[in-house]
């Protein structure tokens, strides 16, 4: 606004947080109008529905399970698919983390929960179920119970036992989509049955290629809805229980009958439990980044939470194991509404249609072959993650390549000869009775057994240029030209204080190293670390640049701070100089402990008030914290969970 000529000037004040920064809610926060709502959480609804439904065919389809069964599995499905959303995305206590996340069944869990299933009984029926559902219960219990701690078991999980795992579930799973992808008759496969399937996987293929964004993301429900209505023009699909079906019906707990509970069962999904926490904190990660909201700890702790409740409750409600759905995270990313609200309304819609038997029936129609297609398809992308996972392994460590080959062999020789389980004892076939539980275990004890069992000569700390794994020993053994060309990233420009670190070495542990890169900044001459502070750019640069926000935020997000309105940069510009003219340096501030726009404007208005010594330490204390966050990101191990979270960011999108 322009001042009248006749108005006397008057000074500059300090610039002051809007009038509505505290009442303002968090984009995360915002409630959508109603219209809007409703079209966004329906878009959502069918980014997941595909994903969904699918878990209980394929169960229901291993078993043998009749169609009334199978129909009851996918309302109680979705009916759960919801509770777990509202569970998440809602919350309460410290249960549930409160982002746009969508809960769904996870694939990890099929062949386990087939496995068990069969174990029980080889012919599969109705009468497994209780024993699946008493794994499944105590597998969330020990899911909610461990989420606080599961920083400190994340160690156990490092890429090489993930994309193992991965891998070998996705190649053993193709197995069980060969199964349906025919129909075989006195050996030979159908020609029909080829052509239904056939047809499926190449809309699939045509949908993937030329549509992008949210058109891509329905490639396997329009492929399983085409297939279907082609193959019942044809006369070989039906739809003779959607006519008589009911309209409303309700899913009870237990239904199946009182849950049974095998140890060796639980302890099978107990595994997968593990791997799915380790995806889901992966997702949250992800979505954090995505909405502009940190990620803490206490987040992925209760995220885990609501996993783990939502499995208890699944079991109880005649559902499977519930995970964080990535479709839907990159779905927040394509669209850019980051309301909670929308998936919490799309966890509404869930609950509704699993009310509707009808709905269910119409799933169940699906033929053999097309749901075989779109099976290929999916599992096919779950071995790919896992290659993917596989590519950040050091696999020229024989070690690393000892676990992945006699894992991965080990899965393959039981989904090739599946008899072999036959031959331990009855308590110990349900470790054997699937491809995928045999692989599981067996990564996770050799890894066990090369990396945490016995002394070790040295932890691995980092990567030098030809990507080797580096390790403690080898960072002692170097000169000052070699180790500061390796641990260059933690500053800008300065390479003072990684002299003064390397004079202190050797350093017995890895926190020792860190501890003397943050003293030679705590104890260098003034005027070093004035050099030092002014190396750093101010706020308002940051956050103004995207590469450089990029570059800096690492795993703690970059807060959405690109997409400030006019008058948030000149706000962000004002605090800026606000702050230079008061103590002759940039705001700096350490981007890893910030949790959104306003908290950084509140942390400028309140470093305003501070002495100019008190500042020139809290100056100090945020470059310390910024080569902290970069330190984390750096060595390898330092920090589990960033580690966990950018392995499977990489794979969404």
């Amino acid at each position: 606004m322009s001042t009248p000529a006749s108005a006397p000037a008057t000074p500059p004040t300090p610039p002051v947080a809007p009038a509505t920064s505290n009442a303002q809610k968090h984009p995360v926060d915002q409630v959508p109008p109603a219209g809007k709502l409703v079209v966004l959480s329906v878009q959502h609804l069918l980014a997941f529905y595909a994903g969904a439904v699918v878990v209980p065919l394929l169960i229901a389809g291993q078993l043998h399970l009749d169609a009334k069964t199978t129909i009851h599995l996918i309302n109680a499905d979705l009916f759960t698919c919801g509770i777990a959303t509202l569970i998440q995305s809602v919350g309460f206590w410290k249960v549930g983390v409160r982002l746009p996340i969508i809960q769904g069944v996870t694939t990890t869990a099929v062949a386990p929960i087939v496995a068990i299933g069969l174990a029980v009984n080889s012919d599969g029926g109705v009468g497994v179920l209780p024993a699946i559902y008493g794994s499944i219960i105590i597998s969330g219990i020990f899911t909610f119970l461990a989420a606080p701690y599961f920083a400190k078991f994340i160690r156990f999980f490092p890429p090489v036992v993930i994309g193992t795992v991965l891998a070998t579930m996705g190649l053993t799973l193709l197995s069980v989509a060969a199964n349906d992808f025919t129909n075989y008759s006195e050996g030979t496969p159908e020609t029909k049955d080829l052509a239904y399937a056939g047809l499926t996987l190449a809309i699939i293929i045509v949908m993937q290629r030329f549509f992008k964004g949210f058109l891509g993301t329905l490639s396997i429900l329009v492929g399983l809805v085409i297939g279907t209505a082609v193959a019942f023009g044809f006369g070989d699909a039906g739809f003779d229980d959607v006519g008589t079906s009911d309209w409303v019906g309700f899913t009870t707990p237990f239904y199946f009958g009182a849950p049974e509970f095998v140890l060796t069962g639980a302890i099978s999904m107990i595994i997968v439990m593990l791997i799915t926490m380790v995806e889901s904190t992966g997702d949250v990660f992800a979505a954090g980044e995505i909405v502009g909201r940190r990620t803490t700890k206490d987040d992925i702790a209760r995220a885990l939470r609501a996993d783990g409740l939502s499995t208890t409750l699944g079991g109880v409600m005649n559902s499977f194991p519930y995970t964080c759905f990535a479709q839907n995270v990159g779905l927040v990313r394509m669209t850019r509404v980051r309301s909670r609200w929308v998936v919490a309304a799309a966890g509404v819609l869930m609950i509704v249609i699993g009310l509707i038997p009808k709905a269910g029936a119409v799933v169940s129609a699906i033929p053999s072959p097309v749901l075989g297609a779109a099976s290929l398809a999916l599992f096919a992308n779950v071995a790919l993650v896992g290659i993917q996972t596989l590519g950040k392994v050091d696999l020229t460590d024989t070690r690393n390549a000892t676990i992945l080959t006699i894992s991965m062999g080990l899965g393959m020789l039981v989904t090739f000869k599946p008899g072999i389980a036959e031959v331990f004892p009855d308590w110990a076939q349900v470790f054997f009775a699937s491809g995928v539980t045999t692989g599981s275990i067996a990564a996770i004890v050799l890894n066990l057994l090369f990396f945490h069992v016995g002394r070790r000569p040295s932890p691995d700390v980092t990567r030098d240029a030809a990507g080797r794994m580096l390790t403690l020993e080898d960072v002692n053994a170097m000169d000052q030209a070699s180790f500061l060309r390796t641990f260059s990233p933690l500053f800008n420009n300065a390479t003072w204080p990684l002299e003064r670190a390397h004079a202190v070495g050797p350093f017995a542990t890895v926190q020792d190293l860190r501890d003397a890169v943050q003293d030679a900044v705590l104890t260098a001459p003034r005027e070093q670390q004035d050099a030092l502070i002014r190396d750093y750019p101010s706020m308002a640069e940051l956050l103004l640049d995207a590469e450089a926000l990029k570059r800096e935020s690492g795993f703690a997000g970059s807060l959405a701070l690109e997409e400030m309105d006019d008058v948030e940069q000149e706000q962000l510009r004002d605090l800026s100089d606000q702050y230079h003219q008061r103590f002759s340096m940039p705001f700096v501030a350490c981007l890893g402990r910030m949790d959104s726009r306003s908290q950084i404007v509140t942390e400028g208005l309140r470093r305003l008030e501070n002495s100019p010594e008190q500042e020139h330490l809290q100056l100090l204390g945020e470059v310390v914290e910024i080569s902290n966050d970069r330190f984390n990101n750096l060595i390898a191990d330092a920090n589990p969970v960033a580690a966990a979270w950018e392995s499977k960011f990489d794979h969404l999108g």
